[in-house]
């Protein structure tokens, strides 16, 4: 294939340049002052998130035929010596996996991987991007003309079914890497294949047209050799179809230097929306600060004076060079783009597990990653987070960029959710597990796998032998449940449980101890553990009356919870909701933890309210409301009540209403207790303001009981 984006790493960088740069907002509102050329639509104002769909695997029936994208070699099985891939896919949501030659994954079972030929891997992609904000994909388009052409014409038929399935939108993102014929070729392509897509409800477009992106045109390389005449050519041609036309572009795209080939600057103002990339040219929060001062700022300037729409690439960070910092990385480049008021943001990429680069959710542990091959999973710099980390962080990105989120440099979104879960959760269930051994396909997983039948069993005729699971998150154990399968003979098996917060050093819990499994009381045991603060719970078995091995159907983990301290604000950095807000003063504004800025209404209307979503029912007791503490904010009585919802559909009057007077000599704060009650959403219903026809806050803090 040649030279393509995704080999273009580390070709270019800032040098020695790249020094520390504090962040900062370019205005107090924390958004550039250039105005976008275009109103919002399927790309301006929107997520988009650049899609691959290009693996495939033997017995998927694509015309390509073999491991497209997984090995190098596509006609012999993945393995540690024939591969493309440097991050390992999340499986346990694809209905069909593929055997590869790579060694079992670390909890025993078989490493397979999916193939994007198989429609519900596509619906599997549009349902996580439905589910997490991702508004647009940009479904990649290289040199159809070659063998893997009639392999992208269908893969354009199942992402268009799946975006239509699930609210998506796409377009198509021409790749020129490589393809010497492009500037005829690229024209047959779309007039006689994919302009008959944009017939779809689900095919992006903005300001009425179609969208069409081409990248490649300017890169300094061998593998994109054009002269600026024929790609200025191209970029005419389609918009003369009536297309609005984005131009993957180099970094340097403005200057002409270094990745960026001199002499294309009208080629790139003739594009109606530029979107340079970034792959590989940061590794640390500090280096993506120096771009958005170096280069994005000014390159969002040059947009702005030729009425082009800017829409930067954003990127999760390369999890295979320990990039990630566990999400901080991503954040920073996302605040940072929101920050400079970038028209729209491009995700690069969601199913790039090439180059490790990838939002779609990936392995958690070594656990469910192939054993002694070097492969990072999400926890590779020891935080564990979750498969769909990143996704949620997209989501909350894309809240940040729509005003839904107040503008904030720390990031929102926990690396797991719901810690730590309700008392009555299992904790086990689904999670990656471990085993000292296994008899032939009675592996570890099968005891949390929900199906009682499916069992662990281990080698025969040895002692001891022990079963463990990675729970995620450290959480205060405090009882196991360990079940045989119904119908199973009595048996006593002598075992006893340890826990570990790292998975290396292993404290006893129970010690070893006689426990019966009989069908007359359902084949289930409970072991209860004094209350331990552990990550990783290990079952240990020296003895098994029924047979000469260690055997278990199921083991389910359950926590005690403690309410979160009364001085935790609840609120801090989580999605809010508003009946309306007026100009920037967006409901994010009060719980962002900048006292100066603030969530305003319409004027002249009320009722008006303003809610959070504490992310799970929570024991709450007191609210903190608060006004900027300026002197300017004159003091002013708002009527307001307390309101609470599980479900954030149906309410109830936790406070009635009642004036509160909000006084800058007092710091423009105002504490409301009351009655501890579980609540998920917070809301504050505002009926009155002596001092503005409108509900003001800048603060709205939530605490436990």
């Amino acid at each position: 294939m040649g030279l393509t984006r995704r080999t273009l790493i580390g070709a270019v960088a800032a040098g020695t340049a790249l020094a520390a740069v504090p962040p900062r907002d370019l205005l107090p509102g924390g958004t550039a002052s250039a105005a976008a050329a275009s109103p919002p639509g399927d790309v301006v104002g929107k997520i988009t998130v650049g899609y691959q769909g290009w693996f495939s695997c033997p017995g998927d029936s694509a015309p390509i035929g073999g491991w497209w994208h997984w090995s190098r070699d596509r006609f012999q099985p993945p393995s540690p010596n024939n591969t493309t891939i440097v991050s390992w896919p999340d499986m346990r949501e694809y209905t069909h996996g593929y055997a590869t030659a790579y060694p079992a994954l670390g909890n025993g079972q078989p490493a397979q991987l999916f193939s994007s030929y198989d429609q519900q891997t596509v619906d599997t992609h549009f349902r996580w991007m439905r589910d997490h904000g991702c508004d647009t994909a940009a479904l990649q388009r290289f040199n159809p003309v070659g063998d893997e052409g009639p392999t992208r014409d269908a893969m354009t038929v199942k992402v268009r079914d799946a975006a239509e399935r699930h609210g998506r939108r796409f377009y198509i993102m021409y790749d020129v890497t490589g393809w010497t014929s492009m500037q005829s070729q690229i024209k047959e392509d779309w007039t006689t294949k994919m302009s008959a897509h944009t017939a779809s409800l689900a095919y992006a477009r903005q300001n009425g047209k179609p969208v069409v992106c081409i990248w490649g045109f300017g890169f300094n390389d061998d593998g994109r050799p054009f002269a600026p005449a024929p790609c200025l050519d191209v970029v005419q041609w389609f918009k003369a179809q009536g297309c609005y036309v984005i131009g993957g572009v180099p970094t340097y795209w403005r200057q002409g230097i270094n990745d960026s080939r001199p002499g294309f600057s009208e080629v790139y103002h003739a594009f109606h929306m530029l979107s340079p990339w970034m792959v590989g040219r940061a590794g640390t929060p500090d280096e993506l600060d120096w771009f958005h001062t170096n280069v994005n700022v000014p390159d969002l300037a040059d947009c702005a004076a030729h009425g082009i729409d800017y829409q930067p690439c954003v990127m999760p960070g390369d999890l295979s060079s320990g990039h990630r910092r566990h999400g901080d990385f991503y954040w920073r480049h996302l605040y940072n783009m929101v920050r400079l008021g970038a028209q729209g943001l491009y995700v690069s990429m969601f199913d790039e597990y090439n180059e490790g680069n990838q939002i779609a959710k990936t392995s958690e542990t070594p656990a469910t990653t192939p054993a002694g091959v070097g492969i990072r999973s999400l926890d590779e710099d020891g935080t564990f987070c979750s498969a769909d980390y990143y996704l949620r962080i997209t989501a909350d990105g894309g809240r940040m960029l729509k005003g839904q989120l107040a503008l904030t440099a720390v990031r929102p979104t926990p690396p797991v959710v719901g810690t730590p879960p309700p008392p009555g959760d299992n904790l086990a269930a689904g999670r990656p597990t471990s085993a000292s051994s296994q008899n032939g396909p009675f592996t570890a997983g099968n005891a949390v796998d929900g199906d009682r039948s499916s069992y662990w069993e281990s080698t025969n005729g040895v002692f001891p032998q022990w079963w463990q699971v990675d729970l995620g998150a450290a959480h205060p154990v405090s009882r196991l449940v360990l079940a045989l399968p119904d119908g199973w003979g009595a048996r006593t098996q002598t075992l006893s449980v340890q826990g570990s917060t790292d998975g290396a050093t292993f404290t006893t819990l129970v010690a070893a101890a006689g426990v019966r499994f009989d069908p007359g009381t359902g084949n289930t045991a409970t072991v209860t553990v004094p209350t331990t603060t552990a990550r990783h719970v290990r079952v240990t078995v020296t003895g098994n009356t029924g047979w000469p091995s260690a055997q278990l159907a199921q083991v389910e983990v359950y926590a005690t919870t403690a309410p979160p301290p009364p001085t935790t604000d609840l609120a801090r950095g989580r999605p809010t909701a508003t009946s309306s807000h007026t100009q920037g003063y967006v409901g994010g504004n009060v719980v962002d933890g900048d006292a100066h800025s603030y969530w305003e209404s319409v004027g002249g209307t009320f009722p008006q309210w303003v809610q959070v979503d504490l992310g799970s029912a929570s024991p709450v007791g007191r609210v903190v409301l608060g006004l900027p503490p300026s002197a300017a904010w004159a003091t002013r009585t708002q009527t307001l009540a307390i309101q609470g919802s599980t479900d954030g559909t149906t309410w109830q009057t936790i406070v009635a209403p009642a004036g509160r007077v909000f006084d800058p000599a007092t710091g423009n704060q105002v504490t409301v207790s009351f009655a501890a009650t579980s609540r998920r959403y917070v809301r504050v219903h505002i009926t009155g303001n002596t001092g503005w026809p409108a509900g003001q806050l800048s603060r709205l803090e939530v605490y436990a009981a």
